[in-house]
């Protein structure tokens, strides 16, 4: 076993059915005596509801979170959490109402309640995103990392079964990076895989009956490990590519990463055994987990091209520049040629390929 070094990451999860009403008790634990609700304008009835419950310990709802975190919007809550005298937010929603937490802890350091509605996993990071100008910038930073997370499986069961599965191959895509990034561990790998297993067996389970409640439970578990995973680890070329086309193309951030993840796989596995036996086992595919992969998301119904996102084609090449010129650590070497050729495939929705 070669050697490695693992630090946890101080954070506490609550996880159970109706868990949402105990979010006072997560605030008692905190010591937070007044609240920001923060969510999409499509949640904002479920944030009401949340501040409703806390009565005076609600400051307001800020209801306008959108996708890769603008940066002018995450100034407009940082400003209301101000105003209202806001000791911490409470962030119910998927990756962006959590990434606009994010985004205000890192300017004024409130703690964050996350009450994730997603298989998303951004709760459970220490990873901030903010977009402005046309490009999303990201770091680490341990004042974005929620400190309280509450999963509530019933609060998924309104998400819409696309969103579900592409949500969940999201979370998947944490997983695939972390076993084979530069700064992995055992404890981390043996997450990374039950992470996939339990989300790959959910997954057709709730497409089959969004109401099932041990399939949301198991998806909600599921995306809390690999979400766990990115956590802990260094990201790899999959989030490059995606952070440029979320942050450039303003394309779906759950979908873009359902679409890339098969293929950047395929261009990635061959260098990393490790990595790729254990997603064998996850998936149980024979011995090429990409295609199982994408066998698996042809059978969900998944998108499978950016093409189909409502990317043009001419933009290959911006992409590839984007991520050519701050790259990530990545198992097998990347060049222009070979990311081009990934892109091309992927925009155009072929059959993932290693060359």
């Amino acid at each position: 076993m070669r050697g490695f070094v693992y630090e946890a990451l101080p954070m506490r999860v609550r996880f159970a059915p109706g868990a949402i009403a105990d979010i006072p008790v997560e605030m008692d634990h905190l010591g937070l005596s007044r609240v920001l609700v923060l969510a999409t304008p499509e949640q904002r009835e479920l944030a009401e509801h949340v501040a409703a419950g806390l009565g005076a310990r609600a400051a307001g709802v800020f209801a306008e979170a959108r996708m890769h975190v603008p940066f002018e919007v995450a100034q407009r809550a940082g400003y209301e959490a101000g105003r209202l005298g806001a000791d911490g937010c409470v962030a119910i929603g998927g990756g962006s109402t959590i990434g606009l937490g994010k985004a205000i802890a890192l300017r004024l350091g409130l703690p964050i309640i996350a009450v994730p509605t997603t298989y998303a996993g951004s709760e459970m990071t220490p990873i901030w995103g903010l977009t402005e100008d046309g490009e999303k910038r990201t770091g680490r930073d341990p004042r974005v990392l929620p400190a309280s997370v509450v999963y509530d499986p019933a609060l998924t069961t309104t998400l819409p079964p696309g969103l579900s599965m592409t949500s969940a191959v999201n979370a998947m895509a944490h997983a695939v990076e972390a076993l084979y990034a530069p700064d992995s561990s055992p404890i981390i790998s043996l997450m990374a895989e039950e992470g996939v297993r339990a989300l790959a067996g959910a997954i057709p389970l709730v497409l089959a009956d969004g109401l099932a409640n041990e399939a949301r439970s198991a998806a909600l578990y599921g995306a809390w490990l690999c979400g766990a995973c990115l956590g802990a680890t260094t990201m790899s070329l999959h989030h490059k590519i995606c952070h440029g086309l979320g942050g450039t193309l303003d394309l779906p951030h759950a979908a873009t990463h359902t679409v890339m993840l098969p293929h950047v796989l395929a261009y990635n596995q061959e260098f990393a055994p490790g990595a790729r036996s254990a997603l064998c086992r996850a998936l149980d595919a024979a011995g090429d987990p990409a295609l199982q992969l994408w066998d698996m998301l042809q059978d969900w119904g998944a998108p499978t091209s950016l093409r189909e996102l409502g990317m043009r084609r001419e933009y290959i090449s911006r992409i590839v520049s984007l991520t050519l010129a701050n790259p990530y650590a990545n198992p097998r070497l990347v060049t222009a040629e070979t990311l081009t050729g990934l892109l091309t495939r992927a925009w155009a929705g072929d059959r993932p390929d290693a060359d």
